[in-house]
């Protein structure tokens, strides 16, 4: 059984997405921005992340596993569901719920960097930088970095469950 106690409350996590969302409005300013959500986790993150955006946007949607239902990653990246448009000249900014190894988004930007966008950065929820064991991924964008506890909420899941959380919890299991 488990239970889980409040890591980011939803008040801090609506203020950084407001943060967030400002420096990409500077960042992007006059410019069309792509958003690649990373399924499933990404999907609450984007979605309200794209709200507060203020330069033209468009969106879509890549799905890749790393868990399969574990608390750690497998070590190897499962890639599920491919883009629907092309990305060709595209600035893109790939949305991602956590980044913990490094694997899954290393693996994605090499693939997206073979259909030719402008440019690809990462955005990413949360950010695990002490777990990272691929060195080569540069979070342009983080909103919280966190210690090495299993959370949920906001879009993150334990086995497909509390993905409905309002705010970031870590997981504990009790007896």
């Amino acid at each position: 059984m488990e239970r889980v106690k409040t890591l980011i409350s939803e008040e801090e996590i609506c203020r950084k997405l407001d943060e967030l969302a400002d420096q990409i409005n500077k960042d992007y300013e006059g410019k069309e921005l792509h958003l690649i959500c990373i399924l499933k986790g990404g999907v609450m993150f984007m979605s309200e992340l794209a709200k507060r955006l203020k330069v033209t946007v468009t969106m879509d949607f890549m799905a890749v596993a790393s868990y399969w239902g574990d608390t750690s990653s497998s070590g190897s990246v499962k890639f599920i569901k491919d883009l629907d448009d092309p990305i060709e000249g595209k600035n893109v900014l790939i949305v991602e719920d956590i980044i913990d190894t490094g694997r899954t988004l290393s693996f994605l930007v090499k693939t997206l960097e073979n259909k030719a966008p402008q440019e690809i950065k990462l955005c990413t929820l949360l950010d695990k930088p002490h777990r990272r064991v691929v060195n080569d991924v540069i979070v342009d964008y983080v909103a919280f970095t966190i210690p090495d506890e299993f959370v949920v909420g906001f879009g993150l899941d334990y086995d497909q469950r509390y993905r409905n959380l309002p705010y970031i919890g870590v997981v504990e299991f009790v007896d």
